[in-house]
């Protein structure tokens, strides 16, 4: 399994790590309006599936907001922003930002994506910061476990891979 500290302190991840070369596990996330979403409803379209702490955190905020902008700039890339704020707490952070287009998913209710792909925090019962881009074909072609929860992943090289992945 990958290796994290939250505020430095080692982390235990539940779940099975996912490599590039996988293809994508399955998993069921809530949307902001409770309705249930499967990965299989995502199929057919690259997408950057980034995967935050809490939405209401200082570098979550900073995450969402800066791989919907360069994302946007790639014809056919979809962002799913993956954690476990309940989906009033991410509608909330949606319509105060003024980001219509911002795709939030909830694994609160079951923890069915943080399992899948291994990023559970167990000490926190949160997600641990990650980056996972699936291509149209439901392979996983590029896979960041950010080491440090509080720092920032590396979206340059999520966005050209996501450029590569189409």
């Amino acid at each position: 399994m990958a290796t994290v500290t939250f505020k430095n302190n080692p982390i235990t991840l539940v779940g099975e790590e996912v490599k590039v070369g996988d293809k994508a596990p399955n998993f069921t996330v809530l949307a902001n309006d409770l309705s249930e979403v499967k990965a299989s409803d995502l199929d057919g379209s690259v997408r950057i599936i980034s995967v935050i702490p809490s939405i209401d955190t200082g570098v979550c905020d900073a995450q969402t907001r800066r791989f919907n902008e360069d994302a946007s700039k790639v014809a056919g890339v979809k962002v799913l922003t993956i954690s476990v704020d309940l989906p009033f707490a991410q509608k909330r952070w949606c319509a105060a930002n003024g980001l219509e287009n911002v795709h939030t998913y909830s694994d609160h209710r079951d923890l069915s994506f943080g399992t899948a792909f291994g990023v559970v925090m167990k000490e926190l019962r949160l997600l641990a910061r990650a980056v996972f881009v699936i291509d149209s074909n439901n392979q996983v072609t590029y896979v960041e476990y950010v080491s440090e929860g509080t720092s920032h992943p590396d979206y340059l090289a999520a966005i050209e891979a996501a450029k590569a992945a189409k």
